[in-house]
């Protein structure tokens, strides 16, 4: 842990969704390495516990914020939980997601409503919620600033075959993070995307079997990104100076053409 007095995020507050695993657990050590006080929000308490005990045992600062934030009142329950505890909010990185490969012929409904009820859904409840914190926090903070990342993916940017609402839902993502960046923009809150390609993360083990060895068949020989390498993209965006907004980041495995 970074624990010096210079620390880039020192005496500010972040929210990570999907923080139980993978890319949302990295970046709740990265944050909490530069300083900042992290909300750590996912539905598996015993996975966030774990993880706040480890970035605590590393002089870092965690909260547990157990919720599903599929659900409008617990997402906005997640971010008063964070105001009212951890006393401000100066970040939020929207990485709760998940992806269930299939062709429309033979996915279920219930597989399309599921991504569409976390990637996009849950974004927006979190997301509706933290914007007036985030624009105090901009207005009151020594940084002056206060950030959004949203977590999309090169999906975002290339259409594949049985992949088609989930790239809905990054290609979607990524209009929303645009548009929000202008509307925001004026309030010194910088909202930016990070398209990670592919990343060793659970992301997989939501598939059935044979959508899983299609999908590895589809990355080998790829030498995956680690959750790190984007929690490291993460962390750049938000320590940088006011006058500096990284807007899109996009990092791909460096075998990866799409």
């Amino acid at each position: 842990m970074n624990t010096s007095a210079t620390a880039a995020l020192d005496g500010a507050v972040a929210l990570v969704t999907g923080a139980s695993s993978g890319i949302g657990a990295a970046t709740a050590r990265r944050l909490a390495g530069e300083g900042a006080a992290v909300a750590l929000v996912a539905r598996r308490r015993d996975h966030l516990r774990r993880l706040a005990e480890d970035i605590t045992r590393q002089d870092g600062r965690a909260r547990v914020v157990e919720a599903d934030i599929t659900e409008p009142e617990q997402a906005y329950q997640a971010v008063q939980e964070t105001r009212e505890n951890l006393g401000r909010l100066d970040i939020l990185v929207n990485n709760a997601g998940v992806m269930l490969l299939g062709t429309a012929l033979h996915t279920t409904i219930e597989e399309w409503d599921r991504m569409v009820s976390l990637n996009v859904s849950a974004l927006l409840h979190v997301t509706h919620a933290a914007v007036p914190h985030l624009i105090d926090a901009a207005a009151t903070s020594p940084r002056q600033v206060a950030d959004i990342v949203n977590v999309s993916s090169t999906a975002g940017r290339v259409a594949r075959p049985s992949s088609s609402v989930y790239n809905l839902t990054k290609f979607g993502l990524n209009g929303f993070t645009e548009a929000l960046r202008q509307e925001l923009l004026v309030e010194r809150v910088r909202v930016s995307v990070v398209g990670p390609g592919t990343v060793q993360t659970e992301l997989l083990d939501h598939l059935g079997e044979a959508a899983r060895t299609a999908a590895l068949q589809q990355v080998d020989g790829i030498e995956p990104l680690q959750a790190a390498d984007i929690a490291d993209a993460i962390g750049y965006i938000v320590t940088r100076e006011r006058r500096v907004a990284v807007n899109e980041m996009l990092v791909r495995a460096g075998d990866q053409t799409w």
